[in-house]
Formats: structure tokens, C-alpha cells, sequence
């Protein structure tokens, strides 16, 4: 028995001496190299690199902001890395360049400057200009819901931009995204975001007061002290209004929407807005719809909601629908009883909404219950939702269906329409279907470009007035679409 003890105390010094002694290994390589100018591993200088930044950041943050980096190329005194998207290239940029310009000098042994690129920019020949995106506790009762955080959020193609903007304004309050918008249909994860950045601020900066609020409470708070100002000329009521609303450092203000019709409300919010972000105070707003499309809302307000970025979360794709269902299913500790079949079931019928995927696996689990505690099948979930899905609208995805059409029409296919090929017989349909889908399904841009394989929006939309251009001159092209939008009625 000691023997053995002692054996398991040796082999595990010795997995780890081995593992820094690798480390070190490629540095003292890394550092060989430099000096005498021989061509580097890249892979395993940023692996390296890595290792050490990840032990000075929350797995959160390292997730977020350095896991999907690649080091591309080390030219004239300057590092070049890879980054998803211009989030990330705008954060590492003005928050961790001081933390990667030192990890990676003790890799290396030299100081670098560092470059950052999105794959859009290495594939146009183009850079975007970071500084143009976005303008620059206690016993206070936030209203934050601890169940909705980060690490609880599931992520995919969808909601990515969406869940990456949120945690950087998390990190870096008032000085990243301000004011922060995010919109979207009901049920995709709004609030849980909003709830995760204000969690996320208290716990990691205690002194800050971060107030969460549905707007219905701003427009009755205001209401109540308009009357009890009208009735007794109460003064400390409305002191008390501002102090809640002003005194601040982060406000989270839900379905922002709901101000349309309240437009004395509307009045103080623009106040109140005004005086949290003159001083640099943290703004988060969301709506089930961007500020353009607010009808009745004050144009300065739209205005105002301009300054900072807009992010949209889109419907969830069936992978993420499948993500979801899973992580829903082991936080009820059921994993084991809810075959695939069944979980692909689900996920196929509720398409728009997650809130009724939950409500879809809690319906299916009690019918299985009331039956006698019988084995979930897929035949029992079909019997547990026929009703569940015919109150369900559930949407097929319209951008889907133009692309079938286009492609037809034109006798190329749907991945033609999708790919990145730029010849004249596949160019011109995909601009069209593009058209069809913004100005006839009135689709978002960016939501119009995932669906035809990740392109920017800027391309959806210069696609767009290239056939709201060419339309006006060909009549023959104008009576085509027209054909085409007919089929789709």
C-alpha cells in the first residue's frame, strides 16, 4: 500500500514536472529561434502563449476573448492574430493589450506590437475601423434574477455576436458599447443576457449599483409620483424618482417599447438617459424590435439609442434548439430518460421561441408521468404535444423557401446561391433572392446574411440597391421578381 502510494505521488510529480518542463522547453525554442533568426513553430508559440494568459483571466473571459485566437504571422517586429469577429478585435485591442504584449514577451523573450484581424478583412484586403463601432454592492436593490448568467447561456451561430457584445460590456462598463441595445422576437434570450451583465457587474465590482427594470415600472413609477406631485405637491417623491433612476452606475431597462403611447415618460426617460450617459454611466436596453421600427417613439430617443450598438438575436438554428434542450434537460437532472428521436422531435416544432422548448420537455416528462411513469418514446411525445404545437406558431423559415425558388428558377443550386462564387449566373440570382427576402419578407439584414452562408450584411445590403437600381431600368427584371414574389404568395 505505501509502495503503491508512493508510486501515484511520484507519477503525478512527474506529469507535472513534465508538462512544465515542455512549456519551458518552448520558450527556451521559441527564444533559440529569435535570436538566431530560424523559422518558429507558430502553433505551439501561441499554444504557450495561451497557457499563460488563461491563468490570469476567469474561464469566462478566456472562453470568450482568446480561445478561438490564431496566431497568423510574427513580420517586422509585429504579431498578426486571427480574431472571430470586430468584438473581439475592438476589446483585446484597448483592454488585454497590455496583458498579451507582456504574456507573450515572456514566451518570447522580445516585445512585439500586436495586430488584429477579423477573416473578412485578410479576405477583402480591408480593415475595419474598431474606434468607428459603438460611442464611447450593497443594500440597493438591483432586481436581478442570479439564475440567468454567462456560463449558463447557451451559445450558437444565432445569438454569438449577441452573447460576446453583452460580455464585454459586462467587463468594461460605460467604457465599451454605450448605450447597449439588444432586440429581438420574444422567448431568444434577452433578458437572461441582460440579467448575465448585470450579475456579472456586481460580482465582479462591488461597489457599483446596478438597477434592472422593466419599463411597464419606469412608466408607473413615473405616474405615481406625477400624482402624488398633483395631489400634495410632493417633492420628496420625486427626489426619490431620480435618486432610484440617476444614481446609478448601470441601468438595465427591458421592452423599452412600451414607452410608445407614455409621452411624459418618454420625456423623463430622455432626461434620465441624458444625465446616466453625460456621466458615463452603463445604459442596456432591449426591445422585441430595432429603434427604427419603434413607431410613435420620440426621434431623439431613437436618436440617442443610435449612439452606441445595436445587436438583434436571432431565432435559434436546430443545432442550438438541440444545445438547448440538452442543457435544459440536464439542469432537471433527465438526461437519461429523453431518447435522441425525441429531442429532435422537439427541437423541429418549436423553432422560435425557447421558452416553449422548456415548456415543450416539462409537458413530455409530466405525460409520461401521468402514465404511470412509462418510458418517454417518441410515439408518447407526438401524443404529449399534438395540442402543445398546433397553439405553437411554428415557422418554417421563409428565406429557406426563396432560396429554393431562386434556384430553381434560375437552374443553379441552393449551395450555388450560398457559396462565395461570383460569376454573373450565380451573382445576379443570389442578389435577387437577397432582394426578395429584405424588401418582400422585410428580413433583417444580418439575419438574411447568415442564412446565405455568413455574409456580412453590408454585402446583403449593397445587393439589395444594386436590384432596387436595376429594377427602375429593366422592366423585364422588374416583371421576373415580381413573378418570383408571386409564387411565394
Amino acid at each position: 500500500m505505501v509502495k503503491e502510494c508512493v508510486n501515484q505521488r511520484f507519477n503525478k510529480n512527474y506529469a507535472h514536472f513534465s508538462l512544465k518542463f515542455t512549456l519551458i522547453s518552448v520558450e527556451y525554442m521559441v527564444k533559440v529561434s529569435y535570436k538566431w533568426g530560424e523559422k518558429m513553430d507558430l502553433e505551439n508559440v501561441w499554444l504557450t502563449f495561451l497557457e499563460k494568459v488563461k491563468k490570469q483571466l476567469s474561464d469566462i473571459s478566456y472562453e470568450t476573448w482568446f480561445s478561438e485566437s490564431k496566431l497568423i504571422a510574427i513580420e517586422d517586429g509585429v504579431v498578426k492574430v486571427l480574431v472571430p469577429s470586430h468584438v473581439h478585435k475592438k476589446n483585446l485591442k484597448e483592454h488585454y493589450i497590455d496583458l498579451i504584449e507582456e504574456k507573450f514577451a515572456e514566451v518570447t523573450g522580445t516585445n512585439f506590437k500586436f495586430e488584429f484581424y477579423i477573416e473578412e478583412e485578410l479576405e477583402n484586403n480591408i480593415v475595419i475601423n474598431t474606434d468607428e463601432i459603438g460611442i464611447p454592492s450593497n443594500n440597493f436593490e438591483s432586481n436581478l434574477d442570479p439564475k440567468y448568467r454567462f456560463d449558463n447561456f447557451v451559445i450558437g451561430k444565432s445569438n454569438k455576436f449577441a452573447a460576446t457584445s453583452a460580455l464585454a460590456v459586462a467587463e468594461q462598463p460605460g467604457n465599451m458599447y454605450n448605450p447597449l441595445f439588444i432586440y429581438g422576437s420574444s422567448g431568444l434570450g434577452k433578458t437572461h443576457l441582460m440579467h448575465a451583465i448585470g450579475n456579472y457587474i456586481t460580482e465582479n465590482n462591488k461597489k457599483m449599483k446596478v438597477l434592472y427594470i422593466p419599463c411597464d415600472k419606469f412608466v408607473s413609477d413615473f405616474v405615481e409620483i406625477c400624482r402624488k406631485s398633483a395631489n400634495d405637491n410632493n417633492m420628496e417623491a420625486t427626489k426619490q424618482f431620480k435618486n432610484k433612476y440617476r444614481e446609478i452606475d448601470v441601468l438595465i431597462i427591458d421592452d423599452i417599447h412600451n414607452l410608445v403611447g407614455a409621452v411624459s415618460a418618454q420625456q423623463e426617460f430622455f432626461n434620465t438617459f441624458n444625465e446616466l450617459y453625460n456621466n458615463n454611466k452603463q445604459i442596456i436596453i432591449s426591445s422585441d424590435r430595432s429603434p427604427e421600427d419603434i413607431k410613435k417613439l420620440e426621434e431623439r430617443l431613437k436618436t440617442r439609442f443610435n449612439w452606441g450598438l445595436q445587436i438583434d438575436i436571432l431565432p435559434p438554428e436546430f443545432e442550438l434548439r438541440m444545445n438547448i434542450i440538452n442543457k435544459k434537460i440536464e439542469m432537471q437532472g433527465l438526461e437519461n430518460g429523453f431518447p435522441e428521436n425525441v429531442k429532435e422531435y422537439i427541437a423541429s416544432n418549436c423553432v422560435g421561441d425557447i421558452r416553449k422548448l422548456e415548456g415543450a420537455i416539462t409537458r413530455v416528462y409530466a405525460y409520461a408521468t401521468i402514465m404511470n411513469g412509462s418510458a418517454i418514446t417518441l410515439d408518447l411525445a407526438v401524443e404529449a404535444l399534438k395540442d402543445f404545437f398546433v397553439q405553437t406558431i411554428v415557422a418554417k423559415n421563409k428565406i429557406d423557401q426563396v432560396i429554393q425558388l431562386v434556384s430553381e428558377n434560375y437552374n443553379i443550386s441552393p449551395e450555388d446561391l450560398k457559396s462565395k462564387k461570383k460569376t454573373n449566373n450565380i451573382a445576379i440570382p443570389r442578389q435577387i433572392a437577397m432582394y426578395i427576402c429584405r424588401i418582400y419578407l422585410e428580413e433583417n439584414l444580418t439575419k438574411i446574411g447568415i442564412e446565405f452562408g455568413g455574409k456580412n450584411h453590408t454585402t446583403v445590403m449593397h445587393a439589395v440597391d444594386k436590384i432596387k437600381n436595376e429594377i427602375l431600368k429593366d422592366e423585364a427584371l422588374n416583371n421576373e421578381i415580381q413573378k418570383l414574389i408571386n409564387k411565394i404568395r
